[in-house]
């Protein structure tokens, strides 16, 4: 929100703060200072003339010599290309020596002609352009007077208010704010005069299915109103927050606004079919052209101010353009009402349709505000158009008080806040608008709609009191562990070990663009798409972390880094079965690339990352638990493989990134990665049941198998045969060969041959050779009998 200083000066005396100062007030009072920059004319050498003669430049068409009079004596020579001037005008010259914002303004020559100056824009001396060409300066302006005094100069702060402070959404909020924090008065302000009440639904009128979406609503009409430009200082106070002047009832409205926080709206009733609104719920698919020239469609939950066929307006976010004011208006009615903040805000959203007066009743404005700025909004068209306001503001629901009273403990209050006296409590509730007749309760003012509990007083006298008397305190409760707590332990173990094995923890943003969608590793699950994209790159919520890992790797190489060893832990989403289900998991992803250890002139062609090296990652993460790898199809691996432990938990996925993928990626080297539930990693890591054993006494027999099978039967067959056996002394296997030929001479194209080294074990003796051969025989009776094997 943009905060002029000259109109926060009409509510309160600044004199003697500083812009630094009033950055630390706002700041440590919790209202955050994003900018501050200065408006207006830059220097006192840029002052009116009136221009008493042009001609024709001699050697160019555009150009023209003007003579001008600027309170010297004497006449100054100026080129000019501007062509909207008239001998007569007066208009800001800049002379030699001012300063346009590091531009220097100095005497040269123009085509071989003299020019003592420049005849200036209003952009260029930092005002707001009406037309284009030379600012026309008011008739009566005096001639050699600076501009600057004129129009004077502005700071504008650009504040952040957040969501639960919608008080301060305004000049006046601000101003009241910042007369709590300094203890200065605020300047008298408008009241309105007390205007009669009544209800009359041939004017306006709420359904009664919509009393939920509208509490109050009120018009008052002004008949003879004459729409024109507004006066100066209206258009000023509005151009100084980065406002488009429009016309004097548009811009009384929109001056309301920003100086209540309260929206108001204008309609012309020549314009209304019936001469009347209503506040009613829209119905479902009905559309309306509003002020930004954008058709919406509305839906049933939408609140909608309509006439007698058609909506002229979405409640609380922006008017209608077929009842909008025009200069062709005589008769208005001011629209003051109170609408849902929630329904407010879904509409917004929903129609990507964000304005002012949404910004303000989405956060929640004050009903009983809503009277006052109808009788300010009435009485500045009255005083600007000539118009007739009537004595009566027509109304339909009930403006309630949303805030209620408060009891508070004093000397609680003391204690916790470091011996705040009661007196001074009480100072600072009053100047923040509270009123209390014993001083231990408090009655909220209606605009503080923030302070529903006693402790919200507490914080808001430590806010204006400051934190530093406060004292420290070093009492502590202790807390239970709970399972969220067991859960990021956990995580956090998992990612010190990732850490000290080399890899490096990425952070990715949880929204991904309907491109990245493909590189998700699992591609069964169902993405959810954002209803309102914030850009084309961030369409949906993530379904899987390798979207986000691969355009990392994808940076760092083109930052020519030759290693990509990293991991990410986080939030993913899928669609659930029912419409507008949302299931979140958690994940953990781990992706592996590039050379295995750094180039050195010792080693300046190191080996390439490969699948073993995830494996021996993932099987240091997982101790002493065995992994059934099942072949799976996913779109964007190679290779690919569901992980499992026992027959129904599943763990994640494992696989080689499609090389084409990579290709698009302009990354050279292969690409590995594992995707795992963390809730599955946690369930194991709870049952991991390991002991200590001493090291074995005995020694191990191995023997080796070489076998012919089906080129496409998966490695992970031959080792489910072999956990299936109920054989003690087998301890353990190892696949050491694998051979394929493709041509069919060496082997059958249909086949490879595989290796394994089995070794066999007693813990309590050495096995004898006829014992070891018995239990060879047995597993290769067993993997005979369940597989397509020939022996070689």
């Amino acid at each position: 929100m943009l905060v002029s200083l000259n109109w926060l000066k009409s509510h309160i005396d600044l004199d003697g703060y500083t812009t630094a100062e009033l950055d630390d007030l706002l700041t440590f009072a919790g209202i955050e200072v994003e900018g501050i920059k200065s408006s207006g004319v830059p220097s006192d050498k840029i002052v009116v003339a009136q221009i008493i003669e042009a001609v024709q430049h001699p050697d160019a068409d555009k150009l023209k010599v003007t003579k001008v009079d600027a309170g010297e004596g004497q006449l100054r020579q100026i080129v000019c290309g501007a062509k909207n001037y008239k001998v007569g005008d007066k208009v800001p010259c800049c002379l030699p020596g001012a300063d346009l914002g590091g531009f220097v303004i100095d005497e040269t020559k123009m085509r071989g002609v003299e020019s003592k100056g420049m005849l200036a824009a209003a952009s260029e001396i930092g005002l707001t352009d009406e037309e284009d060409g030379l600012m026309i300066l008011p008739a009566d302006a005096e001639i050699g007077k600076p501009v600057k005094d004129i129009f004077g100069a502005d700071t504008i702060f650009e504040l952040e208010i957040t969501p639960n402070r919608p008080d301060l959404l305004s000049h006046y909020g601000i101003a009241r704010e910042l007369a709590a924090l300094t203890g200065r008065a605020l300047k008298q302000t408008f009241t309105g005069p007390d205007v009669e009440k009544s209800t009359d639904p041939s004017l306006v009128a709420i359904a009664d299915d919509a009393a939920d979406l509208c509490s109050y609503y009120s018009g008052r009409k002004i008949s003879g109103a004459k729409v024109a430009e507004s006066p100066t200082w209206l258009k000023s106070r509005l151009e100084a927050i980065g406002l488009r002047p429009i016309n004097n009832v548009v811009d009384v409205t929109n001056f309301v606004l920003h100086e209540l926080g309260h929206p108001i709206h204008a309609f012309d009733i020549a314009k209304l079919d019936g001469g009347r609104v209503i506040a009613r719920r829209a119905t479902e698919g009905e559309t309306i052209e509003a002020l930004d020239e954008n058709t919406y469609t509305l839906l049933n939950s939408d609140c909608v101010i309509a006439d007698a066929s058609q909506p002229a307006a979405i409640a609380g976010v922006t008017g209608g353009e077929i009842s909008g004011v025009s200069e062709t208006t005589t008769d208005i009615l001011i629209e003051s009402a109170h609408f849902n903040p929630t329904a407010v805000r879904a509409t917004s959203r929903r129609l990507v349709c964000t304005t002012d007066s949404s910004y303000r009743f989405e956060r929640g404005t004050d009903p009983l505000a809503a009277d006052l700025a109808s009788a300010l909004a009435t009485q500045l068209i009255v005083e600007l158009t000539g118009g007739t306001a009537e004595n009566t503001l027509v109304v339909a629901g009930e403006a309630k008080k949303l805030t209620g009273d408060l009891t508070i403990d004093n000397d609680w209050f003391s204690n916790y806040l470091g011996g705040v006296t009661k007196d001074e409590q009480s100072e600072i509730l009053t100047k923040l608008g509270l009123s209390s007749a014993d001083g231990s309760t408090w009655t909220v003012p209606s605009f503080r709609l923030d302070l529903t509990r006693p402790i919200d007083l507490t914080e808001e006298i430590a806010r204006v009191r400051g934190l530093e008397p406060v004292p420290a305190s070093t009492i502590a409760t202790p807390s239970h562990t709970s399972v969220d707590d067991a859960v990021y332990d956990h995580t956090l173990d998992l990612k010190k070990a990732l850490a000290s094995k080399g890899l490096f923890e990425a952070r990715t943003i949880k929204l991904i663009s309907s491109a990245q969608l493909s590189d998700s590793a699992d591609s069964k699950l169902r993405p959810v798409a954002l209803k309102n994209p914030l850009s084309e790159d961030l369409t949906h919520l993530r379904p899987s972390l390798l979207p986000g890992l691969l355009s990392v790797a994808a940076r760092n190489v083109a930052q020519g880094a030759s290693r990509l060893p990293f991991f990410e832990t986080g939030t993913t989403f899928a669609a659930g079965n029912e419409a507008g289900d949302v299931i979140e998991s958690q994940s953990f992803t781990i992706i592996l690339g590039g050379d295995a250890t750094n180039r050195s002139w010792a080693n300046s062609s190191p080996r390439q990352l490969a699948y073993e090296d995830l494996r021996a990652v993932l099987d240091s993460i997982l101790p002493n638990i065995r992994l059934k790898i099942k072949p799976a199809d996913h779109p964007v691996f190679i290779k690919s493989a569901d992980l499992a432990v026992g027959k129904k938990l599943t763990v994640g996925i494992i696989g080689q990134i499609n090389p084409a993928r990579l290709r698009e990626l302009d990354i050279d080297v292969p690409l590995f990665a594992v995707e795992l539930h963390l809730s599955a990693l946690f369930e194991l890591a709870t049952k991991d049941q390991r002991r200590f054993t001493e090291l074995p006494k005995f020694p191990a027999t191995t023997r080796d198998i070489a076998m012919d099978l089906p080129r496409d039967l998966p490695t992970n067959r031959v080792e489910s045969v072999l956990q299936g056996l109920n054989l003690p002394i087998l301890t353990g296997w190892t696949m050491f060969d694998l051979f394929t030929d493709s041509t069919g001479q060496k082997l059958a194209a249909d086949r490879k041959s595989v290796a394994y080294s089995l070794t066999y074990r007693d813990d309590t003796r050495t096995l004898k050779g006829k014992e070891v051969d018995d239990a060879h025989a047995k597993v290769l009776a067993a993997l005979e009998k369940a597989l397509d094997v020939r022996f070689r």
